[in-house]
């Protein structure tokens, strides 16, 4: 995939968009083939840094004991003190998760993190990962790493083999969200077994918006 045409399409998908109330993402959609996710040398989890942000606010829950509690409070939207957590019901920990996009965690308390929090957000693939830098040490310095989370981007095949993920908001500028969309493409063509040759194409869309395959001319609107 070529810059050029990344932009065009992005450039297409936003001429040939219906107006809404809202900003709306703009979404890649990676189609692979050739992989078998059933194994797990196969599968796609990653974490992407991406040039840019993407627009919208990440909003990071830190889930800790009172050694980070100053600087989590200082750096992120939620906090959650270990002293808290048996007040913590399914139903609440669902409506955290509903406003969080990562989970942070005190390296050293991890097994309470999971025994109170992964029965909900395990299935959802939320709990903190070592690979995002989530699960970290009580003297960790929180504001860098929120700033980095806030330039992520979580990729995962799951149960198809399938890429989809956000490159930012509509009204972000074409470049950056070209930008943003080569980063991740990139990270994938060099992690997949025969790198380019497991890309069946790439789409990208607004979130209420038609698909277009990179590549494909349209005909934007007058």
């Amino acid at each position: 995939m070529e810059r050029k045409d990344i932009l065009e399409t992005i450039k297409a998908v936003k001429e040939t968009s219906k107006e809404r109330k809202f900003d709306q993402s703009i979404d890649i959609i990676i189609n692979l083939k050739g992989l078998n996710i059933k194994k797990e040398d196969e599968k796609i989890l990653a974490f992407i840094p991406l040039p840019h942000e993407r627009g919208k606010k990440t909003r990071i829950t830190a889930l800790i004991d009172n050694a980070l509690s100053t600087k989590a409070r200082e750096a992120c939207n939620n906090i959650i003190l270990l002293d808290d957590f048996k007040k913590q019901d399914k139903k609440s920990i669902k409506k955290l998760a509903s406003r969080t996009d990562y989970f942070i965690a005190q390296a050293n308390i991890m097994p309470k993190v999971a025994a109170t929090f992964g029965r909900v957000l395990g299935p959802r693939g939320m709990m903190p990962n070592p690979k995002a830098g989530c699960v970290v040490p009580p003297t960790a310095d929180l504001k860098p790493l929120v700033q980095r989370l806030g330039k992520l981007a979580r990729v995962e095949t799951k149960n198809e083999q399938v890429i989809k993920t956000s490159l930012g908001l509509s009204s972000l500028d074409n470049e950056k969200l070209a930008d943003n969309a080569m980063a991740i493409y990139n990270y994938i063509a060099s992690h997949v077994p025969q790198e380019k040759n497991n890309i069946k194409n790439v789409i990208v869309k607004t979130t209420m918006g038609s698909p277009i395959e990179v590549g494909k001319k349209v005909e934007a609107k007058k």
